[in-house]
């Protein structure tokens, strides 16, 4: 159970908080007056203070022993919790104020697919070690199903990847995917043409348990059979398979450029053009001011930017 479901909002409501900066301030100075100095408000309003809170609480709190005030066992026991409070709601409070990437301690959480998860995050982490040392990122997996329900439940800060949402985003880039084969295995020509395309057999992602995946799915929109013998959640599968097997591996653009050569694959355009949703950055509307999830958007925007001015044209590889 999160902690904000076991807050007794109606109780609460009846309580001035306003009193355990009064408690607060008692059990740190055992003085009236000093209490009321530190507090800049009179010793009558603070006396009146501390008189409610006996009311409420039910006990003295605070007992003169010879010439000292003397906090009793219940308001030992107070100190922490109280102190703990007010600590946390005055770095609740300066969180949304400033965000300094040099200092901050903090750890952000991103929903991501596969492929971002390949590209974007080893060139976004990379990126934070120089102007964020402190920042530390999860990484967790999410689904058209998945994304909306993580999003709303504070899982996670922000959503990578070809997902519909319903929350606030943009387009970071547009999707396209490329051919991979092991040219040692295939005797395949360069670029590929439509014909060889689909006379050959294929690898292909899918989330969903459907053997075609999404791009099986598309042919299908436009009348058109793909022979898919591998359908994977994850890019690596396919691009290992297609090392050790006669098959084709279609997989995103930025997929291809950066890891089927680590795999001894070559390379080229997709020969027959279909449109694939883009990939979309998402967040929360409770995100959209946080000023330390907008600093880590600007971060994400420029290291994609990066990433795209560095990506080559594909060609026969």
């Amino acid at each position: 159970m999160r902690i904000m479901d076991t807050i007794d909002h109606f109780n609460l409501r009846s309580f001035d908080l306003n009193l355990m900066i009064a408690f607060d301030a008692m059990m740190q100075e055992l003085s009236v007056t000093k209490s009321a100095e530190k507090l800049r408000i009179g010793q009558s309003a603070m006396s009146h203070n501390l008189s409610t809170l006996r009311m409420l609480l039910q006990d003295d709190l605070f007992v003169r022993v010879g010439q000292k005030m003397q906090p009793t066992a219940k308001a030992r026991a107070l100190a922490g919790p109280v102190r703990a409070a007010l600590t946390q709601a005055q770095s609740a409070l300066q969180a949304t104020d400033s965000f300094d990437p040099d200092t901050a301690d903090r750890i952000f959480r991103i929903g991501i697919t596969g492929e971002m998860e390949m590209v974007l995050l080893p060139a976004l982490v990379h990126h934070l070690q120089s102007t964020a040392p402190g920042v530390r990122l999860v990484s967790r997996s999410i689904t058209v199903e998945t994304v909306d329900l993580m999003l709303n439940a504070g899982e996670i800060d922000l959503a990578i990847g070809c997902k519909e949402s319903r929350q606030i985003g943009e387009v970071l880039f547009e999707s396209s995917v490329a051919c991979c084969f092991n040219p040692d295995i295939c005797k395949l020509t360069l670029p590929l043409s439509r014909e060889t395309y689909l006379g050959a057999r294929h690898a292909v992602l899918s989330q969903t348990g459907n053997v075609e995946g999404c791009v099986g799915d598309a042919l299908r929109a436009i009348g058109i059979d793909l022979d898919v013998v591998l359908a994977a959640p994850d890019f690596m599968p396919l691009l290992a398979a297609a090392r050790n097997a006669p098959i084709v591996a279609t997989v995103p653009r930025r997929i291809a450029v950066q890891y089927a050569p680590l795999f001894g694959l070559v390379f080229c355009e997709m020969p027959i053009p279909l449109n694939f949703p883009p990939v979309t950055m998402n967040w929360p509307i409770w995100a959209d001011k946080d000023v330390g999830l907008v600093w880590l958007r600007n971060q994400i925007r420029s290291v994609i930017g990066d990433i795209s001015t560095d990506l080559p044209a594909i060609a026969a590889q």
